[in-house]
């Protein structure tokens, strides 16, 4: 007979194993929704009902949690948040990868914590980082030469060098948000200010695309059942399921083991581009993707991994600690 100890340990290792194949597959996998979502579906309008659903879903499940809502300051915070992270990060994803590959975009996006880190040593009296980050920085750094300026990539075309500027500014925008989401005053809960951010990125990235025109040009009867479906999963499964997954996962991994999202993310997204949606996998392309994922593993493994819940989590995963999913 099985220990009632036992069986509960392999039910929580069984967890554990599940939610990090979530995090995973479901947040590698994004890139590649994307691409489809914005086949036939307006990229802004899109990408902000996918927040504004998901945002409100995610806020109504922390408040009932929590019974108490969030201050009008916490909610000017929460809406500047939901600019860096969603119309400044997820806007530039969604934009760019009607000109580059959804690979492509992945690999740039993935260079975030190496801003988070260069940003954070910038600022006045920043933190200089110990000498393994500060390899894996310009190991990154040669990973984005080695990627960009001469590459083939989906369709045998060269990458897109605006798409691949708006995705760098994309990563920088998260960053910067990463890095004021550390101190700024938001509830406790991790549904709720997610939930917040959520609601007003959706909110801004809504009203980008009204702006833009986008209604102008919206035909129904155009839409592809792909891209319909594409939509439905970024939302229940990018927006929800993964940040559940995750979530739980704060709270029973350990931080170092929870950063690998960080880079493998990106290898499953170049898989899944070629795998799926045709994108060419090229020499370069697995070179610039080996450099940039070795460089994002140096900089989170290269930090101290805390010895307390109170000590400061490692980046690329503090800003999650803080309230805000990846971006993607």
């Amino acid at each position: 007979m099985t220990a009632p100890g036992t069986s509960r340990a392999r039910r929580s290792s069984s967890r554990i194993v599940l939610a990090f194949l979530a995090v995973y597959l479901i947040w590698g996998s994004t890139y590649l929704a994307i691409l489809w979502a914005i086949e036939t579906l307006p990229p802004f309008l899109m990408t902000g009902t996918r927040f504004l659903v998901a945002g409100t879903t995610v806020f109504l499940w922390g408040l009932r949690r929590e019974g108490r809502s969030p201050s009008l300051r916490q909610w000017r915070e929460g809406l500047l948040l939901g600019a860096l992270f969603f119309l400044g990060g997820n806007g530039a994803v969604v934009w760019a990868e009607s000109r580059v590959s959804s690979g492509v975009a992945s690999l740039l996006v993935a260079t975030m914590p190496l801003w988070i880190v260069v940003l954070d040593w910038a600022r006045p009296q920043g933190n200089r980082p110990p000498s393994p980050v500060l390899g894996g920085l310009l190991l990154g750094f040669v990973g984005l030469v080695v990627l960009l300026p001469v590459g083939r990539f989906a369709n045998g075309s060269a990458v897109d060098p605006l798409g691949a500027l708006v995705l760098v500014l994309g990563a920088l925008s998260w960053a910067s948000g990463s890095l004021y989401a550390r101190h700024a005053e938001l509830p406790k809960s991790l549904f709720l200010s997610s939930g917040m951010e959520m609601i007003g990125g959706g909110a801004l990235l809504t009203t980008a695309g009204l702006l833009s025109g986008e209604l102008a040009h919206v035909d129904p009867s155009a839409f592809s059942l792909r891209s319909l479906l594409a939509l439905g999963y970024l939302i229940v499964f990018g927006s929800i399921v993964a940040f559940n997954a995750f979530t739980y996962l704060l709270e029973n991994a350990t931080p170092t083991r929870l950063s690998t999202y960080a880079y493998v993310n990106p290898v499953v997204a170049v898989f899944l581009g070629w795998a799926l949606a045709g994108e060419a996998l090229t020499l370069r392309t697995i070179a610039g993707a080996a450099v940039i994922v070795s460089a994002v593993a140096m900089v989170t493994v290269g930090q101290t991994e805390p010895r307390s819940r109170d000590e400061e989590l490692p980046a690329p995963i503090a800003e999650l600690a803080e309230g805000s999913p990846p971006p993607q």
